[in-house]
């Protein structure tokens, strides 16, 4: 064989044996869960139109369990229930450490109305297997402006 068509001969054969991964399993490796709050960082009032970040600490229960972001629920006009979610890993590959830590994450929020604003994050559940949650009430100083 030529040199000219040996090089390419090689390449595909190269490329076919590094292709060859298995692709039927479609199990999950991670499942989303939620995270409990421990502690917010609330400001004591708002204004109007304005943007806030929002400190919020967590617990993040193992070394497989990250952070994936926040649920914001609007209940009411200015009442909000939040929760910490994160998502764990479950492949049998890897080894979790079993480290309890406290994690703080940044939650923006953008005050559109005027009033008091309720919120309620999810803190965990009780003895009886009811939700707890650690509840804020945040008033908004300032009158609306137009433009």
């Amino acid at each position: 064989m030529t040199r000219k068509l040996l090089m390419p001969l090689v390449f595909l054969v190269a490329v076919f044996s590094f292709s060859s991964c298995e692709l039927d399993d479609d199990t999950p490796n991670f499942y989303f869960t939620s995270l409990a709050v421990v502690d917010v960082d609330m400001p004591e009032s708002f204004e109007l139109n304005e943007t806030y970040d929002i400190d919020v600490t967590y617990v993040r229960n193992d070394g497989c369990t990250y952070f994936e972001g926040f649920d914001v629920i609007k209940t009411a006009q200015t009442e909000r229930e939040v929760l910490v979610v994160g998502s764990r890993l479950t492949d049998n590959d890897i080894t979790c450490t079993q480290a309890v830590e406290e994690v703080i994450a940044t939650m923006q929020f953008k005050v559109i109305f005027t009033g008091e604003y309720h919120f309620k994050f999810y803190a965990g559940r009780d003895e009886n297997d009811a939700a707890v949650y650690l509840e804020y009430d945040v008033p908004v100083v300032g009158e609306a402006t137009t433009n």
